[in-house]
């Protein structure tokens, strides 16, 4: 959740900045709007920047979670095959 209020931040806060830039610029149309073009490629690549991070953030929890989940389940047959091994030497004790 944590991720789409960063993007509605981001929005917002792109927004809000291009309306006051355009109600206070005392600069020519031309100059207005390569400021803004600018200004979008900022926004721009900043947004591009907190996804890629969100991305990589992600997949290394998700590494991190496959490893926890391999060992648990590694751990889990291990103790499965010693369970079986003494089940089986108490059948030839038995015997």
């Amino acid at each position: 959740m944590k991720s789409g209020k960063l993007l509605l931040g981001l929005a917002s806060g792109a927004v809000a900045g291009a309306v006051l830039g355009l109600l206070y610029a005392p600069k020519k149309g031309k100059d207005t709007r390569k400021a803004i073009t600018k200004k979008g490629d900022d926004y721009f690549n900043s947004a591009n920047k907190s996804i890629h991070d969100l991305s990589d953030s992600l997949n290394h929890k998700m590494e991190a979670l496959k490893a926890k989940t391999k060992a648990n389940f590694t751990n889990s047959k291990s103790k499965e095959k010693v369970n079986e091994a003494k089940a089986e030497i108490h059948e030839m004790k038995a015997s």
